[in-house]
C-alpha cells in the first residue's frame, strides 16, 4: 500500500471543533481511499480525531506529536 499524502491540512491556531469541522469538509473533497495529513495544535485533537476515523470507517495510518504540534496521517474509507 502506498502511504503517499494526497493533502495536507493545516488546522494550526484553531480550536475544538474548528479542526474535525475542517477535516470533514476535506475528506468530502476527496477521492475514496486518499491519504489526508492533519496538523493542528488544539490538544483536543487527540481524542476528537480518531474518534472522527473510527466513526466514519477512516483508518489512521499515524499519529504523533512534536514540540506542541499533532500530526494524523488518515487513509479516507471506501465509499
Amino acid at each position: 500500500m502506498n502511504d503517499a499524502v494526497d493533502n495536507i491540512l493545516d488546522t494550526k491556531g484553531l480550536l475544538c471543533p474548528e479542526p474535525v469541522m475542517l477535516l470533514h469538509q476535506a475528506v468530502k473533497k476527496m477521492a475514496a481511499g486518499g491519504v489526508i495529513e492533519v496538523q493542528a495544535t488544539d490538544p483536543s485533537t487527540a481524542r476528537d480525531i480518531p474518534k472522527f476515523c473510527l466513526f466514519l470507517g477512516h483508518e489512521l495510518l499515524a499519529n504523533k506529536e512534536t514540540d506542541g504540534v499533532y500530526y494524523y496521517t488518515i487513509r479516507l474509507a471506501q465509499r
